[in-house]
């Protein structure tokens, strides 16, 4: 009798990365606070990115070893980060100046929801006992030339994160590229979710029953391959 695959879902880890696979050599790119800062970690050797922060610094390296960190050198996200030869400081306002100018490849962003004609939300839901805080999310999403997202596939209660329309705030609008979760990774093309890669032992129909959307899967789509990453 046959056996059904067991589902092997990414870790917050692994889906970094697969984004870090996705960056190609040469690009400038911001990391949104939380999960998306890990992307960092797992750019390839043999690939130059340099790594913008909106509190002012280009060029950061990946985090630094226990014991190392410097304490005036931190993130947007007030992390420890490391500076690769090269790198800069610089002005807050010029920062901003940067990711307004167009001067940014790609971000990276956490997302609560996004829809399949590329709308996101990501600063603010409908529970009024967390206080919202857009921070840069806004100007990074229309700035960047290109935002990916890194995202469960589903809340902690089990409901879709990719939706037909968003019902939380948007951060903004028909902006999302590519989004990057536990169980996939699906472009947003002609308004629509395009499934190009899936987690092991996922069929669409699985993945379709977690999304409120309605999905489309490329002919030449591929399984998801991480390396273990605990």
């Amino acid at each position: 009798m046959a056996t059904t695959p067991k589902i092997v879902g990414l870790n917050r880890k692994q889906v970094a990365w697969r984004i870090a696979q996705e960056i190609p050599e040469g690009s400038y790119v911001n990391l949104g606070i939380g999960s998306p800062e890990m992307v960092a970690n797992y750019i390839p050797d043999d690939r130059e990115i340099f790594f913008h922060s909106e509190n002012g610094i280009l060029g950061m390296g990946p985090a630094p070893e226990p014991g190392q960190e410097d304490g005036n050198l931190i993130n947007a996200g007030k992390k420890p980060v490391t500076l690769l030869p090269g790198g800069s400081y610089f002005n807050h306002t010029d920062s901003f100046a940067m990711i307004r100018g167009g001067h940014i490849d790609i971000c990276v962003l956490g997302a609560y929801q996004v829809a399949e004609n590329g709308d996101l939300a990501n600063w603010a839901t409908l529970d009024t006992t967390k206080p919202p805080g857009v921070g840069g999310a806004m100007d990074l999403a229309i700035g960047a030339k290109k935002i990916y997202i890194m995202m469960d596939h589903l809340t902690k209660d089990g409901h879709p994160k990719l939706m037909r329309n968003c019902t939380y705030p948007h951060t903004g609008q028909g902006v999302v590229k590519t989004i990057f979760t536990d169980l996939a990774v699906i472009d947003v093309i002609n308004k629509k979710f395009i499934v190009r890669e899936l987690a092991r032992g996922l069929s669409l129909e699985d993945l379709q029953s977690k999304t409120d959307a309605p999905l489309s899967l490329v002919n030449n789509w591929l399984t998801i391959s991480p390396p273990e990453l605990n």
